[in-house]
């Protein structure tokens, strides 16, 4: 019986990633064809609205554990922290580690001075919150929800005020090389064919409103079955901790949708798109996501009471802190690129600690000791 499950949720764990990735995909279509009727630059797109929907398969693990948290389940939290630091960790390190090899990535000045240094303070914010407490209770969620509030409000008046014009051509210049392309037969002709009508219809608002939401929907769904079959297979069949499942496989998995739009992004030249959305989204994890999924625990909080759990956690947020210090000293090299010493750096750095991490949790090395600042942390 238990061959049978670890094959379901094998199976599961695929799909979800299908879902994942294509949902995304359609959200980030039809997300952005709405946002660039605003008539704002693809950094910004990629800032606030293609980063909330590749932030999406975050909020509703982070949704899951807070609701899990609440019924009394203890692993929601870890599956909250795991997710949100690991995300972040991933999403510079190994997202733009990967994007920079594949093309030289400029970082506008608004990043090097505003949005990556405010990424740097309310990720140590948020350590420090929860290090008051050894963990989060719902009105800390409140709070960073109200900070990623304030966040995209200046992000919008300063869009306005700029009146920077769109420069989202990537749907038009890939109908175009599809209509430019010899005509296929049979089903390689059937998707040209098909193709070439979903970017024509990508124009229609009413479209646009359908694939957001359809895409989210499959987003959400994804996200469902990659955290039930990752956390089975990790924790029932290998034996691993939660904390660890949520660090690696989850984060990993729902950070496909970022690995999938800046590399393309990259890989298109849409520089502005790939930076913007990794930024973004590491604000949305920080504010939005986590402080949904404390929201989401009730009166029941997300407190860790064992403390080498919460060590655990202290040392993830602070490399996570660390991750963001590496984007903003390269941001300043060579032009204020981010070349390949940066992508080498970045993935070098994300090996040796989540190898050191796994380690440490099989007991094959030690656990550091990450000292708390406040007097009321759990001993």
């Amino acid at each position: 019986m238990q061959v049978f499950w670890g094959i379901f949720w094998v199976v599961m764990l695929l799909i979800g990633f299908v879902l994942l990735v294509k949902g995304a995909d359609f959200f980030v279509d039809g997300a952005s064809g709405l946002a660039a009727k605003l008539k704002v630059s693809t950094f910004v797109i990629g800032l606030t609205v293609v980063a909330l929907g590749t932030s999406a398969p975050e909020a509703a693990v982070s949704i899951i554990g807070g609701i899990k948290t609440a019924l009394g389940d203890s692993s929601g939290a870890e599956v909250i922290m795991g997710n949100v630091l690991g995300s972040n960790m991933i999403n510079i390190l190994l997202i733009l580690g990967i994007s920079s090899l594949v093309c030289t990535l400029p970082v506008e000045k608004s990043s090097r001075f505003i949005e990556i240094p405010f990424l740097i303070i309310i990720s140590l914010i948020f350590i420090l919150l929860g290090d008051i407490q050894g963990g989060y209770q719902w009105y800390d969620g409140l709070i960073l929800v109200a900070l990623y509030a304030g966040f995209m409000t200046y992000t919008v008046i300063m869009a306005k005020r700029t009146k920077q014009t769109v420069l989202l051509e990537e749907s038009a210049a890939d109908a175009t090389a599809v209509i430019g392309a010899p005509p296929r037969d049979g089903f390689g002709g059937f998707m040209d064919r098909a193709k070439v009508k979903y970017e024509e219809l990508k124009g229609k608002v009413w479209f646009l409103i359908i694939i957001t939401v359809v895409g989210l929907g499959m987003v959400v769904g994804g996200a469902q079955l990659v955290v039930e079959g990752a956390t089975y297979i990790a924790q029932d069949l290998i034996g691993i901790p939660a904390n660890i499942v949520a660090l690696t496989v989850v984060a990993f998995g729902t950070s496909l949708p970022e690995l999938v739009t800046s590399v393309s992004a990259a890989r298109k030249g849409d520089t502005g798109l790939a930076i913007g959305n990794i930024i973004g989204s590491n604000i949305a994890n920080i504010l939005l996501i986590a402080g949904l999924g404390f929201v989401s625990t009730g009166g029941v909080g997300a407190i860790f009471t064992k403390p080498e759990i919460w060590y655990a956690n202290l040392m993830d947020g602070y490399v996570s802190i660390i991750a963001a210090l590496l984007l903003f000293g390269f941001s300043f090299f060579k032009g204020n690129k981010l070349g390949k010493v940066a992508g080498i750096t970045f993935l070098v750095v994300l090996v040796a600690y989540f190898t050191y991490r796994i380690l440490a949790s099989c007991g094959v090395v030690p656990m550091l000791q990450i000292p708390a600042i406040f007097t009321n942390f759990p001993q």
